[in-house]
């Protein structure tokens, strides 16, 4: 606690008014510390607010103790999720200290945690213009623009390709008579410049999100066409006139498009745009100025796919593994990637992933030819309005060449008009990915030049689905997915162990069991096929329990086989007093773990898993039903504790855990937020002998030259949009990249030591982490032999690197 005991300046005031103000201010002080004293942070809030309010000059003396107290009470008002009095708080404080850095951070924190992202951000980027070397708020700020800021409207603001198209379409249009504009979904206003540029009378922009709306602004004002630009921070959806517009529009143009082309919504806008903010279309082979009809950019699509064979595709999206270092996932466990749920499922998820294809660690093949999937009118409401009841087309292509099938890979050609287009081939240079739709509940993934790959595809709730991919054998008439694998090698399964493993689970397995589906990250996937993570994992872990009690563990393990099915340290005699106490291991990874199970197995081990999704908890069940791990033997943390942050506290009142593993790093390569305090509480849980895992982890980097990051991270001067300024707005959001490639840049990885000998590595090919990069704003020329200073600090789970030359 900041030790502040300030007192009223004397003389600050006079006659009997001030002298009574300045015993109230002293006395306040004086209960304000003994509630601090007595850790009753609330009070000693109320009377700092007193202090405050009477005597205003006393704001530097008691601000470092005023920030102590708020930030306390804060944790507390948290904690009793009364989140109105937490922002009420802030807010008071910040009315009294408008310009400190660190309570804008703070209330940054908070939001952000609460699900405000646009409100956090204002309050992170406040913060860092007050105090531009403030690491928490910065690294704070960085994390908050990956939500707001996605990196690809860095990279699509740097295509020009894309940029001079969609300028000379609207530019025509504009020119032919639509001098009313309306862009839906404006993101910068780039199109709406465009169109301002291009000579239309009238120019509005709509923008839902917050952040992007306000950037908008900003680069409007700076290109001088805030006048002619009428910008609005809603949906088009939400659009009516005379309330927001006058009159229907004869031009509207969009780019809200994704990689699987329906994502963003662009049906149902431009459905409702038709209906309510469109001039009618004008009608085949009918002659007149284009004022008076409605039209819209982009006039139409063609989308394409093509099956694929892909490694990297592969390990995130299907479990290649029966087994995890000794423990046995059960086939009654089917294990999905989000982008392989079921339109029936609760949540509407997106159902596909996105990839370059073109940059995909170790490529893929192609093995069949591109076949067109659909075609959609945009300047059609019909067409539109029919899209999402249509049934599913059904669609069958010839195999060309023999391989494993991972995936659809799905792109399109966006005509703007009779004359401008843009593909998103993954044969073209541009700022876009593809869709992937990963294959799944296939016995054989095997394909060869004479099968047919065959699937369903709709529109419906207005995303691009393909569903029921199957392979036809011509040669065989049958369903090759109901066949089994003929290439072991490349599946991931076949070999002998493995063999074993499936003749066990035939003889244990009840032929009625019910299936459980359990849906994971892809991080997770890539997670349960990483063999040297849990290999790692096992041997530390064994280790540690070995050398608090040699012959225990020695003798657990080694009789592990022949006590299946039977409880474990249930002793044979009956006697209670012959079972030895359990080590007590705790794992607080985040997502998805069998690490828990795998201890388990190791002895006498009490496992806590922190898991907190029930159908995890429930496929952690029936992994230890397989493994013949008694299942209640393995406890749900959470189950435990009202409050998640509680999750580190001892097992039992007076045991201590033998063995804690935290999760360090991030899927996207970061530092884990709060690592350290996490470690030090978890250093005083610990028994004598007992181990956290990871004991220490080594950072490493490496400079590299590379354009693609370059462009992932910000507009690169006004060139890539065509003379507009809006790099410098935009490069505020500036982000953290998450894919190594050749730029001015540092990526970095690292090694995580769960011993001195066992080493995990984070850019390892099995691994499931991305590799961080810290993109450098101004390039550095340098010379073989050239030296170059790093500067790297590390606060609070934030690290940041500085380069000099």
């Amino acid at each position: 606690m900041p030790n502040s005991r300030s007192r009223p300046r004397q003389g600050a005031g006079s006659g009997a008014g001030a002298a009574g103000r300045d015993e109230l201010v002293s006395r306040s002080l004086q209960s304000a510390e003994h509630c601090l004293g007595a850790q009753d942070f609330g009070t000693a809030y109320a009377h700092y607010l007193l202090v405050l309010s009477l005597a205003p000059e006393l704001k530097d003396d008691v601000k470092e103790t005023f920030q102590y107290t708020l930030f306390r009470w804060a944790e507390e008002l948290d904690a009793l999720s009364r989140t109105q009095d937490l922002l009420g708080c802030y807010e008071q404080a910040l009315e009294l200290f408008p310009d400190d850095e660190v309570i804008c951070n703070s209330m940054g924190e908070h939001l952000f945690r609460m699900g405000f992202r646009d409100e956090a951000a204002g309050y992170f980027r406040k913060a860092v213009k007050l105090n531009p070397d403030f690491s928490d708020a910065k690294e704070n700020f960085y994390r908050v623009a990956n939500w707001l800021v996605e990196r690809w409207h860095f990279i699509m603001l740097n295509d020009t390709k894309r940029n001079t198209i969609y300028n000379a379409a609207i530019q025509k249009a504009v020119c032919l008579g639509s001098k009313s504009v309306l862009d839906i979904g404006a993101g910068t206003g780039i199109l709406s410049m465009f169109a301002k540029k291009a000579g239309a009378h009238a120019v509005y922009a709509c923008e839902l999100s917050k952040t992007m709306y306000e950037l908008a602004c900003d680069v409007v004002a700076a290109n001088k066409m805030e006048a002619g630009i009428k910008l609005l921070h809603m949906k088009s959806l939400d659009i009516e006139i005379p309330k927001h517009i006058p009159e229907r529009v004869s031009l509207v143009v969009t780019e809200t498009v994704d990689a699987g082309l329906f994502g963003e919504g662009i049906v149902e806008s431009l459905i409702h745009a038709w209906e309510h903010l469109l001039l009618q279309p004008k009608a085949k082979g009918e002659n007149g100025n284009c004022e008076k009809y409605g039209k819209v950019i982009p006039a139409s699509a063609v989308i394409f796919g093509m099956a694929v064979e892909c490694a990297e595709i592969r390990r995130h999206h299907r479990v290649c593994v029966k087994d995890v270092a000794g423990i046995c996932l059960p086939t009654n466990v089917k294990f999905q990637s989000p982008a392989c749920s079921s339109v029936d499922a609760e949540e509407t998820i997106e159902p596909y992933t996105t990839e370059k294809m073109s940059r995909v660690p170790g490529g893929y093949l192609a093995l069949t030819e591109c076949f067109e999937i659909m075609t959609v009118d945009f300047n059609n409401l019909q067409e539109l309005k029919s899209l999402a009841t249509r049934k599913p087309d059904k669609i069958s292509t010839p195999v060309i060449k023999e391989g494993v099938l991972d995936a659809v890979v799905v792109w399109f050609v966006l005509q703007l008009d009779e004359e401008h287009s843009l593909s998103t081939s993954p044969n073209e240079e541009t700022c876009w990915e593809q869709a992937v739709y990963p294959v799944h509940d296939l016995a054989d993934y095997w394909i060869k030049p004479g099968d047919q790959v065959m699937m369903e595809v709709s529109c419906q709730d207005c995303y691009l689905r393909i569903q029921g991919i199957s392979v036809f054998n011509s040669e065989h008439e049958m369903d090759v997915g109901k066949s089994f694998t003929k290439n072991e090698d490349l599946l991931c399964v076949g070999n002998e162990a493995e063999l074993c493993s499936a003749l066990a689970n035939l003889q244990t397995s009840k032929p009625d069991a019910a299936e459980q589906t359990c849906v994971l990250e892809s991080t997770e996937i890539a997670l349960l096929n990483n063999a040297p993570y849990h290999e790692g994992f096992k041997m530390a872990m064994r280790k540690v329990l070995s050398s608090l009690t040699p012959e225990k563990v020695g003798q657990a393990t080694d009789t592990q086989c022949q006590r299946k099915g039977m409880s474990c340290g249930s002793g044979q005699s009956g006697s209670e007093q012959s079972v030895p106490e359990p080590f007590y291991v705790l794992d607080v990874s985040e997502g998805f773990s069998v690490l828990p199970v795998m201890a388990g197995t190791l002895g006498q081990v009490r496992p806590y898993s922190s898991v907190e999704k029930e159908q995890h908890r429930t496929a952690l069940d029936l992994i230890s039903d397989a493994s013949h791990f008694p299942r209640e033997t393995l406890e749900f943390w959470l189950r435990h504790v009202e409050d998640e942050s509680a999750v580190l506290q001892r097992p039992k009142s007076d045991k201590l855990w033998s063995v804690i593993i935290l999760d360090v790093i991030e899927p996207s390569g970061l530092i884990q937020q709060e690592i350290m305090e996490k470690a030090a509480i978890s250093r005083c849980l610990l028994q004598s002998g007992g181990k956290i895992f990871p004991q220490y982890v080594l950072m490493f980097g490496l400079l590299v030259e590379s354009q693609t990051l370059v462009e992932e991270s910000a507009v690169q001067g006004t060139e890539r949009t065509l003379g507009l300024n809006i790099a410098p707005f935009i490069n505020q959001f500036q982000v953290r990249i998450c894919k190594s490639g050749q730029v001015t840049a540092i990526p970095f990885w690292y090694h995580l030591y769960l011993d001195d000998e066992i080493r995990l590595d984070t850019s390892s090919e099995a691994s499931h982490w991305k590799q961080a990069a810290v993109v450098l704003d101004n390039p550095i020329q340098v010379e073989m032999g050239d030296e170059l200073v790093l500067n790297v600090q590390h606060h609070k789970s934030n690290v940041s690197i500085t380069v000099k030359q």
